[in-house]
Order: structure tokens, then sequence, then C-alpha cells
């Protein structure tokens, strides 16, 4: 049996065809759809014509009701209490499996990824455009709309997480065009890319310290396009949220294994599932 997975993004729409033994069978990728969400239904309807499957998994960005298969908010899409669920259900004539994107990364992950075999409380840990976490206890992503957002805290001295920890943030507070360029930037010892990039990691670990604190992660799965820096990001990442620890256990900061591809694997996953159980988990 074949699966479809599809990861919508703000700009980009990422989609896999696998079959039952994961190996991809077609992949592809295109523009998100702008304005109606119905033309996302008719993208995913689209797709099953071209190629027929037996379910297909589809992971939304924003906060997102799994079990409703509601997309409460997607700043992004510009959405707000959409039903994605029931929308695009209508429209194709396999089982629909619904879900987040980050929880999606993490299914991945933790099944084949970075954190496979694991048996304690795993964080992934997205750190892109914004900032999102999503957290598995007990082999299961906790799937309340408002688990792992981590990012939209406040900050004791103003502006939210993300503002200060994320991709994008780093960029800008560092004068810099993206991510990867202050990475180059701080390799190369420029004052202004080490004091942002140090800011970043400081308040990316009180997230993360906080976060095991209550939870126990014996795991810190750190995905998302800050990732791609290494060690870079994760030696003193790692060191910081050992710091903020004191006698409670630190956990393995690990980064992702499977990149940016994450979300859309895990929606095949949660397809899979589907098929499997009756139940997309």
């Amino acid at each position: 049996m074949a699966v479809l997975g599809v990861d919508v993004g703000g700009t980009t729409v990422k989609a896999r065809v696998t079959g039952d033994d994961g190996a991809v069978l077609a992949q592809w990728r295109e523009p998100t759809p702008t304005g109606d969400p119905q033309a996302l239904a008719g993208l995913v309807r689209r797709a099953t014509e071209w190629y027929p499957v037996d379910a297909v998994g589809l992971v939304v960005p924003g906060i997102v009701d799994e079990r409703a298969g509601v997309c409460l908010q997607a700043v992004n899409l510009g959405w707000r209490d959409v039903p994605v669920r029931e929308l695009v259900s209508a429209s194709v004539d396999v089982p629909l499996a619904f879900g987040q994107d980050v929880r999606a990364g993490a299914l991945a992950e933790v099944r084949t990824g970075a954190a496979a075999g694991s048996s304690e409380p795993v964080l992934f840990a997205a750190v892109g455009t914004g900032l999102a976490g999503a957290l598995v206890v007990d082999g299961r992503v906790l799937d309340s709309p408002w688990a792992g957002e981590i990012g939209q805290v406040l900050l004791s001295g103003g502006g939210r997480v993300e503002e200060i920890a994320s991709a994008s943030a780093l960029a800008r507070h560092a004068g810099a065009p993206d991510a990867f360029t202050v990475a180059e930037r701080v390799r190369g010892g420029d004052g202004a890319a080490l004091s942002a990039w140090r800011e970043c990691v400081r308040v990316l670990a009180e997230s993360i310290a906080w976060t095991t604190a209550a939870v126990g992660c014996a795991t810190v799965v750190v995905g998302g396009g800050l990732a791609e820096a290494g060690a870079l990001l994760l030696d003193p990442l790692t060191h910081e949220v050992s710091a903020r620890l004191g006698i409670l256990r630190a956990p393995s900061l690990v980064r992702a294994h499977h990149g940016d591809a994450a979300a859309v694997i895990g929606a095949t996953l949660l397809a899979q599932d589907l098929l499997a159980t009756g139940v997309a988990r």
C-alpha cells in the first residue's frame, strides 16, 4: 500500500509518496496555495489523482487541534479556525490523517530519526523562521494544540522567546540576510554576529532547560534551519542547558536526522498509522 504525505509550509508544500517499507516512490515541492484554504484541498486531490494512494497524511503549521481537525491559527497562511480535515477529506476518496507540522517532525525523529528507540521523554525543537517544540512521552507525541509552543512564551524583558531564539530573529539582530551568514560571521569572529549568537543560545537554553525540568526530557532533538550550524550551535547550547539544570539530569542534545524532510516523513507515518490501526498517531 502507498501513502501520500503532505507538509504545508508558509511558502512551499512538500509532498512524498512512500510504500509499505518506507521507500520513497515519488516526491515533489510546489508553492503553497494562497488565500482560500479550499485551494489546498484541490492540491491534495490532484496529487491523489496523479499518484493513487491508500491514505493521505496532511500536516500544517501553527496552533492545530488535531482531534477536532481544525487549524486554530496559522499566521504564515493567514488562517484562523479553519476546518482543514473536513475541507480536504471532502475532496479525496481515501482516509485522511491530519496533524501539525512540528509534531509530525517529532514523530519522524522518534520513529526513524535521531531519537529512535528512546523510551524516555523527548523534546523536538524546531528552530527556524520561528521556534516551536513538540513533546514525546511514553512514545506518543502530545497532541494538545498548546503543547510544546515554547517560542510563544513572553520574556521578562519583553517580547517572545522566538523573537530572539530563532533563525530569522538571529539574522535580524546580527544585521545579516540569513542565519547561515550569521554562522559564517561567527566562525570569522565578527563581534555583532557573536553577540547575537550568544543571546540566541542563552534564550534557547533557558526554554529547553525549563521544558526538561518539567517533563524530564532525556533527549532534545534540534531541527529547523538553525540546526544546520551543527556543533557551532549544539556545543554551546549543551553547555548552557546543563549549567541551568544544576543537580538535574541534563538531556542529550542532538541534531535532527531528517532535516527539513522531518514533517513530510511524519505525515506519511500518520497516514500509515491510520491504515494500520484506524488512528493517526
